[in-house]
């Protein structure tokens, strides 16, 4: 497997210093965790082996096991009990997440469809990104067969990053694809 992302993540320091008066490797941004989050919601009601499809399929795309999130509080517009399954949940540190974020960037985003790049506006002030993706069927672990049941997820790179600003730097060096910001056209 590439380790494009394994590299640069190894030389952020060298490649930010200038831009933000870095002079210490410890006060460049590092990347913590990848969590990635699933909403099972009404679906798991209805049908009982929802949650474990998603599951299933979570294991196989991360490489490690997902836990299940509970309803903390009952809600009764949403038909909604306490302790109610609701959604799943993986984070994924060290090189289990390293080798996601490079299937990621490197697989899941060309195989996207009518993929233009991430908004920028998905990096929030705290320095961290959330991606939304419509289908699970982008990663290659799944199989074709399998499309009849698709969900969606989000996914959320967690960064020591101070700034929006820093983290945008961080996030472009690392690779990810923003939106190509257009120009104003001339009269």
């Amino acid at each position: 497997m590439l380790m494009i992302v394994k590299d640069k993540l190894n030389n952020v320091f060298d490649a930010l210093k200038d831009a933000f008066g870095y002079t210490n490797p410890m006060a460049a941004p590092r990347l913590e965790k990848i969590v990635l989050n699933v909403g099972t919601g009404k679906r798991s009601r209805n049908d009982r082996k929802w949650n474990e499809l998603v599951q299933n399929r979570l294991s196989v795309i991360t490489g490690q096991r997902s836990s299940i999130r509970l309803a903390r509080q009952s809600i009764a517009g949403f038909k909604l009990r306490e302790g109610e399954p609701v959604g799943q949940m993986v984070t994924l540190r060290g090189e289990r997440m390293k080798g996601f974020l490079e299937k990621l960037i490197h697989i899941a985003f060309p195989r996207t469809k009518d993929f233009r790049g991430v908004k920028r506006s998905s990096v929030d002030s705290m320095g961290n990104m959330t991606i939304g993706i419509k289908e699970h069927t982008i990663f290659p672990e799944v199989a074709d067969e399998e499309i009849s049941n698709v969900f969606g997820m989000s996914i959320t790179l967690v960064s020591t990053a101070t700034t929006k600003a820093e983290a945008m730097k961080f996030f472009e060096h690392l690779g990810i694809p923003f939106v190509k910001e257009e120009e104003p056209k001339k009269k």
